[in-house]
């Protein structure tokens, strides 16, 4: 069994406070592991997705008052919306007798949809873990692992298939599931079809600068639909924005964020990618790869780093910045293959940024020097190094 990053934040999260807010996509093992937490401790799990488990909660003072010494693992907790009054109530009572910690875990794929609700009621009551697919810290590191990693993404049941091409059919069928029963259950009516189409868009366009107005021309929808639809999809924690670093520097910086599709898996389903071979000669191979790093680097940081990327007017750019705690810049520069190398922009960008530490993540594992202030690094070298960080 895959030991989870998340596992220990959630234990810590437990002890020192009284809701803990497990949040994550669909499928990347929230439950399995809550329930290797309760193992661990007298607990009750409740599905809510479940309709004899929602129907216990009819009066739910009356039943959770009846598991005031156990931890209560609400699963899927955007589908009792009304339920976090209730949750506030208990756990201030309890807080009367002295106890503070470990009353409530709660799982939510939605993340806007949790925080909402959790945010108005629980404000000091609750702490927020988020949880991925497997990223490159959790996996064997070696090339054939990562490669497998990249090409089938990190939803466990995709990565760890039988082969490549049952991870594929799974992943279809978990784009097909998201399409047609889950995210309906976010708000209007939406065309399954015509968000495929932007979905499957935006794989081909993994790290280009978000265009609503063409991708609206596109699909013969309104720029107002096409921001709508990626809200959507980023709330429910399948694409991601980065947004443009800003800073007063006498430069014309472009202003719209990237995108990304956050599991490269997924970017592969929607384009028909079965394996290394087909990916290899696709169009999307190296803005996949770049993909892959961004999202795994963005889960290694430490918490409250601000991410960005810099690019100007004149085509200047850095691929990903990190804002560390402690106010240090850190470039990173993301490239496919085993020799490395920058362009000039990389360098006119560290010029006017002057940052702390650069580097360029590349497919190799060896770590050295490129140039002066530049040193080349692997991804699992370099996830490590920012997971090692440590902020008061």
């Amino acid at each position: 069994m895959i030991q989870r990053q998340a596992l220990s934040l959630v234990n810590q999260a437990l002890a020192r406070q009284s809701a803990v807010a497990l949040i994550g996509a669909r499928q990347v093992g929230k439950t399995t592991l809550a329930l290797s937490i309760a193992e661990t401790r007298p607990s009750l799990y409740l599905d809510l997705e479940n309709s004899a488990d929602r129907n216990k909660l009819t009066d739910p003072l009356l039943f959770l008052s009846a598991y005031e010494e156990r931890l209560v693992i609400l699963d899927e907790i955007h589908r009792v919306p009304n339920l976090f009054q209730t949750l506030r109530s208990l756990i201030d009572k309890r807080r009367q007798s002295g106890q503070r910690n470990g009353r409530f875990l709660v799982l939510g794929s939605a993340s806007l949809e949790l925080l909402q609700q959790s945010g108005e009621s629980l404000a000091g009551r609750i702490a927020y873990v988020d949880m991925g697919p497997f990223d490159i810290r959790e996996i064997n590191p070696s090339p054939a692992d990562l490669n497998t990693l990249w090409i089938r993404g990190g939803f466990p049941d995709s990565f760890l298939a039988a082969n490549d091409r049952h991870s594929l059919d799974w992943r279809k069928d978990f784009i097909r599931t998201y399409l047609e029963r889950e995210i309906p259950q976010f708000g209007p009516r939406i065309p399954a079809q015509t968000l495929e189409r932007l979905w499957t868009m935006l794989a081909h366009n993994q790290g280009a600068l978000l265009n609503e107005s063409s991708l609206a021309s596109a699909l013969s929808i309104s720029s107002q639909t096409v921001t709508r639809y990626i809200d959507l999809l980023a709330d429910l924690l399948l694409v991601r924005r980065l947004p443009p670093f800003y800073s007063n520097l006498g430069k014309r910086l472009v202003k719209s964020p990237k995108t990304y599709v956050r599991d490269s898996g997924l970017v592969h389903a929607l384009l028909g990618i079965v394996d290394l071979n087909g990916l290899a000669g696709h169009p999307v191979v190296g803005m996949s790869w770049e993909g892959f790093v961004v999202e795994n680097l963005m889960i290694a940081a430490p918490a409250h780093t601000k991410f960005s990327f810099y690019r100007t007017a004149t085509g200047v750019e850095i691929d990903l910045l990190l804002e560390l705690p402690n106010g240090e810049l850190w470039a990173i520069e993301i490239k496919r293959g085993l020799a490395p190398n920058l362009e000039k922009g990389f360098h006119i960008a560290r010029t006017d940024l002057k940052p702390t530490r650069a580097f360029v993540v590349y497919s190799g594992q060896d770590r050295y020097p490129l140039s002066e202030g530049v040193e080349v690094i692997g991804l699992r070298s370099m996830a490590d190094l920012l997971s090692g960080l440590l902020f008061g």
